[in-house]
């Protein structure tokens, strides 16, 4: 057992409550406030020691926002993030920022603008475990011990500078510096859509063998749907700043009940001939972020849409094992037609 873990197996490692980030937008003369964009509306879910949480949807959907408040690169407008029992960056009852920015570390998309260029790798990977009180020479060992866990040899890879690495090379140095702190959650945000294919594939082998071997647990945000399956145990929808759907990966692929994530799992190009769609599984734009529609955020898009889901905002309804999305149509009780059924 991790000698960090304060609550055992059934605490969840993170909890969310109600986070919230709005992004003002000023204009006139005296640039004053005018609106806000509304990036992550009151995300609640928690995140469980030991596991990989996928989280997916469409471009501006409050993805990326939310991995920047759960690394805190950014403070929420409201909402409690609670770290294994402990709330974080609560005063001198909670868990400080630095002790929790030592057990959380994150993976970029963009390999090349993570790393400093005038830096070589070794560099690179030591200096956060020396700003955390670590000497020169552990920090060094340390490094190049997870440039091994990475499979880049140390002796040819310490001393190069990122230019001359390939994106599946730097995004490898990335992990590893992410590793070098010894953390117990990484935040994993699109890690992989940058490379290549069969540069993927391998990335991916590579972080489900560095979860097993240093204990690690996951929140993988990406857009690629196959990408979250092959990876995950539990899947979050979100849409417009909200979660639209959440539970484990089998449910949410095989009996999605949310008329947004049918949509998106439809959205997957078919390599077979007979099923392939002649229309599109979603037409439009998402809305505005500024003014978000009344009550079910996806109703304007969505084929399923009634009186009620504009006049009442939908609760997260479970649907049983862990399963749970908020759509009228899985709450018995909501007074849509389809009420009930969505799930079946």
């Amino acid at each position: 057992m991790d000698s960090n873990d304060r609550g055992g197996p059934a605490q969840p490692l993170l909890e969310l409550d109600g986070l919230v980030k709005h992004f003002p937008l000023k204009g006139g003369l005296l640039g004053r406030t005018t609106a806000v964009v509304r990036a992550v509306d009151g995300v609640s879910f928690d995140v469980r020691k030991g596991e990989t949480l996928g989280i997916v949807g469409e471009s501006g959907c409050g993805k990326s926002t939310t991995a920047r408040l759960l690394m805190r690169l950014m403070n929420p407008d409201a909402g409690a993030m609670t770290f294994d029992g402990e709330a974080v960056g609560a005063g001198a009852v909670g868990l400080p920022l630095r002790d929790y920015r030592r057990q959380v570390q994150m993976v970029f998309q963009d390999s090349y603008a993570s790393l400093n260029p005038r830096l070589p790798i070794g560099d690179s990977i030591a200096f956060a475990p020396k700003v955390h009180g670590l000497p020169d020479a552990e920090a060094q060992a340390r490094a190049r011990d997870m440039l091994a866990a990475v499979g880049l040899a140390p002796a040819s890879f310490a001393h190069r500078y990122p230019h001359e690495l390939s994106g599946g090379q730097r995004q490898r140095v990335n992990i590893a510096r992410a590793l070098a702190l010894r953390p117990r959650l990484v935040i994993l945000d699109e890690p992989v859509s940058a490379l290549d294919k069969s540069v993927e594939a391998q990335v991916l082998n590579l972080l489900v063998d560095l979860k097993a071997e240093f204990g690690l647990t996951y929140v993988f945000i990406s857009h690629d749907l196959n990408v979250v399956q092959y990876i995950s145990d539990r899947v979050l929808v979100m849409y417009l700043g909200e979660v639209a759907e959440i539970g484990p990966v089998e449910a949410i692929y095989a009996s999605p009940a949310h008329p947004y994530t049918v949509a998106l799992l439809d959205s997957r190009p078919s390599m077979d001939p007979a099923r392939r769609r002649t229309e599109a599984p979603l037409s439009g734009d998402p809305p505005n972020p500024v003014n978000p529609p009344s009550g079910c955020r996806f109703r304007t898009r969505c084929p399923h849409a009634e009186a009620v889901c504009a006049a009442r905002k939908p609760i997260m309804a479970q649907l049983g094992g862990g399963h749970a999305a908020a759509c009228h149509m899985a709450d018995p009780a909501s007074g849509h037609s389809l009420a009930g059924r969505m799930a079946a």
